[in-house]
Parts: structure tokens; C-alpha cells; sequence
């Protein structure tokens, strides 16, 4: 009696009505269709001159690439993202072929090999790459979790998400390389690595910079272009080329202080509307926020990242098994990454790296890989839920 009574409970938790009440984390879509309706708004507002004849050219790029990510979003969150494990060593392949491809067949664009062009956009290899890598190199941490300990493991894991990130670093894309790093070292630490492995790591990078910053230029060896040490650099003294390296950073201070609390609107937005602002729906496109928009819209687009940030911390705690709660602890780092440094260059308080502001800036690869990795922390909330919800009704049936 007590055993066909335990069956149907399981058959009961598994019937569609249930499984619907738990297929989504609401607040974590809503911090998604927030930040894609700002998005839109603002680059309808920012490129309204940038085709002739066509103003809303970028927007309905945009606003496709958000409606197949949408679904794509709803696709992955179905799926169980626990059989991607299995799966990691043709994924770790998959991130790596194309970003080799691109730099072998890439067109040049503004000095820099990162797109492989098809008649209605461009791909970014390094874009979808960061999420290859996170479940990739959560997998092989899995793999190893009894030996967490060992400076092999941690050597192993961050030697796998170097390979790529210098590949990155050679199109060259600094920012980029820089959030594959990211996301190693905070699935490392979520996977509980000792402190003292984080200690040797930041030491061994110390030294890297020292070499590459200081070392190698007084020896006549450029291990990075003059241009990207300039950008880097120009960061700390803005004031010193203005019209050069600095040109940028300070355009984007000029157009957040002149928002102000409410912002200027669209028709008093000088430095968006005559293009002063350069790249104002993609790097910059905070930067158009905080001038159109003021203090205001500046704090909800940060309160809607907040909220995303949050919710992807919050599914870390509720995932099944280990892999999950590490996949979505590098997609957290993967966009908390992003989000900082992207906002801080535009403030003025982080160099010029190029990195997207996650759903906002313009680019279809970006806004694809946003949507698949919140399709991802969807799958791993639904499921954590459904094996919490199973494992209390056996426990009080028990």
C-alpha cells in the first residue's frame, strides 16, 4: 500500500500542471525582458541617423536577434543540462575550432580579427565561446572534485581556459580573453580550490604584467600593440590625450554628467545625437543611457543587472548536483565580469577593453549567448526545483 502510494505521489510530481509552476525563475525573466526592452529603446534612440534611410536598421537587428535568443532561451531550458557533461570534451572542441577559423579566415575590422560574416550579421566566435568554456570547464572540475586540493587540478583547469583566451587575445580582443580567466578563477572558487592556489595565481600574474608592461618594452620586445597600451593606459590620465587614446573615456564621462538626475532626452543629447560619443550602441551604450536618461535610467539598468546577477547567485544554491551550481557560478562571472567593466569604462574608473554590456549593447552574438546562458540557469533552477520538491514529498511519505 505504502509502495503504490509513493508511486503515485512521483507520477503526481512529474504531471505537466506541477512541472508548469516550476518551468521558470519569473525574476530572472524579468530582469532579461527589462534589460532587452531598455536595450531596444536606447538603440532606437542612439542610431537613428547611423544608416540613411533606415532608422531603425540596428533596432530590428537587435529585436530579431532577442526574439531567437527568446526562443532559444525557452528550448535550453528545457533540456536536462546535466547530459552536457558527458558532452564537454567535443564542447571544449566546438569553443575552440571557430575562434581558430576566425583568426585564419576572419575579415579585418578596425585593425582586429573577431567576426566571420554572413549576409544578415556577424558572427563573434569568442562571443558564444564564453559559454562553451563555462560548461566545458565545469565538467572537467567535476571530473577531478576529490582532488580539489591538488595544484594540478587548479593548474589543469586554468591551463584549459588560457588556451582559448590567448587565442582571443592574438584577434586581438583583451576584454574578451580576459572574461574567459574570469570565468576559470570563479568556478575554481566555487568548487571550494584553497586560497593558496588564488594566491599563487594572482602572484603569477603580477609577474606577467610586470613583463609585459615593463620588461619586455625595455628590451624592444611589444608583446601588446602601442594602440591597446595606450587604451589601457589612458584610463589613469585622461587629461593627457584628449583627443587621442582619451577620446572616448572622456566623451562618455561628458555624456553621463550631462544627464544629470532625469537625463536630457532625445532632442538635447548632443554628445549621442552629433556622434561626439563614439560606438554609442555598442561599448558605449551606457554611456547613452546615462546622458539620455540621467541618474535614473543609469540606476534601473543597474538595479535590472542586480537582479540577474542575483537570481543566477540564487539558482547557484538551489542546482542538484555540483556541475550545475558551477556552471551557473561561471555564467554569474561571466556576466558580472562584463557588467563592471563595461560600466566602469564608461565612468572613467576601467581601461577601454571593448567588452559588451551584456543584452544592452548591439550584437547579435552577444544578445544569443546572453539568452542561451539565462536559458541555462532556467533549466538548472527548474530542475533543482523538481528534485527538492520530489525528495520532501518521498522524505514525508517515508
Amino acid at each position: 500500500m505504502s509502495a503504490n502510494l509513493i508511486q503515485r505521489s512521483l507520477e503526481d510530481a512529474t504531471r505537466p500542471s506541477v512541472r508548469l509552476t516550476l518551468r521558470f525563475d519569473w525574476s530572472l525573466l524579468a530582469a532579461v525582458g527589462g534589460l532587452v526592452t531598455c536595450s531596444l529603446v536606447v538603440i532606437d534612440g542612439a542610431t537613428q541617423n547611423a544608416v540613411a534611410g533606415s532608422p531603425h536598421y540596428y533596432t530590428v537587428r537587435q529585436a530579431g536577434a532577442c526574439a531567437v535568443g527568446a526562443v532559444l532561451m525557452i528550448l535550453v531550458s528545457r533540456i536536462d543540462y546535466s547530459r552536457l557533461r558527458e558532452w564537454k570534451y567535443g564542447i571544449y572542441a566546438l569553443m575552440l575550432g571557430p575562434i581558430v577559423l576566425v583568426l585564419a579566415l576572419g575579415g579585418l575590422t578596425r585593425g582586429s580579427k573577431r567576426w566571420i560574416s554572413f549576409p544578415f550579421f556577424q558572427y563573434q566566435p569568442s562571443e558564444i565561446g564564453k559559454l562553451l568554456l563555462v560548461l566545458s570547464i565545469s565538467a572537467f572540475v567535476v571530473d577531478r572534485s576529490r582532488r580539489l586540493r591538488e595544484r594540478e587540478t587548479t593548474t589543469r583547469t586554468m591551463l584549459l581556459a588560457l588556451v582559448p583566451a590567448m587565442l582571443v587575445f592574438l584577434q586581438p580582443d583583451l576584454g574578451s580573453g580576459l572574461v574567459y580567466l574570469g570565468i576559470a578563477l570563479m568556478v575554481l572558487f566555487v568548487a571550494g580550490t584553497s586560497y593558496r592556489h588564488f594566491l599563487g595565481l594572482f602572484a603569477l600574474a603580477g609577474v606577467a604584467l610586470a613583463l609585459v608592461l615593463a620588461v619586455a618594452p625595455a628590451v624592444g620586445v611589444s608583446v601588446i600593440k602601442p594602440y591597446q597600451l595606450a587604451r589601457l593606459t589612458a584610463f589613469l590620465h585622461p587629461s593627457q590625450n584628449p583627443a587621442s587614446q582619451g577620446y572616448q573615456q572622456a566623451q562618455s564621462e561628458i555624456a553621463i554628467g550631462a544627464g544629470q538626475r532625469t537625463g536630457r532626452g532625445q532632442t538635447n543629447d548632443t554628445q549621442t545625437r552629433l556622434n561626439f560619443l563614439p560606438d554609442n550602441h555598442t561599448d558605449f551604450v551606457f554611456a547613452v543611457v546615462g546622458e539620455r536618461f540621467g541618474f535614473v535610467g543609469a540606476s534601473l539598468v543597474l538595479s535590472l543587472f542586480a537582479l540577474l546577477i542575483w537570481r543566477g547567485l540564487r539558482i547557484l544554491t538551489l542546482a542538484k548536483n555540483l556541475y550545475g551550481t558551477l556552471v551557473a557560478g561561471g555564467i554569474v562571472a561571466m556576466l558580472l565580469f562584463q557588467v563592471i567593466v563595461n560600466a566602469g569604462m564608461t565612468v572613467g574608473v576601467m581601461p577601454i577593453t571593448g567588452v559588451p554590456l551584456p543584452l544592452m549593447s548591439y550584437g547579435p552574438s552577444s544578445v544569443l549567448t546572453t539568452f542561451l546562458a539565462a536559458g541555462i540557469l532556467q533549466s538548472i533552477y527548474v530542475q533543482g526545483r523538481e528534485a527538492a520538491a520530489n525528495k520532501g514529498r518521498i522524505s514525508v511519505l517515508g
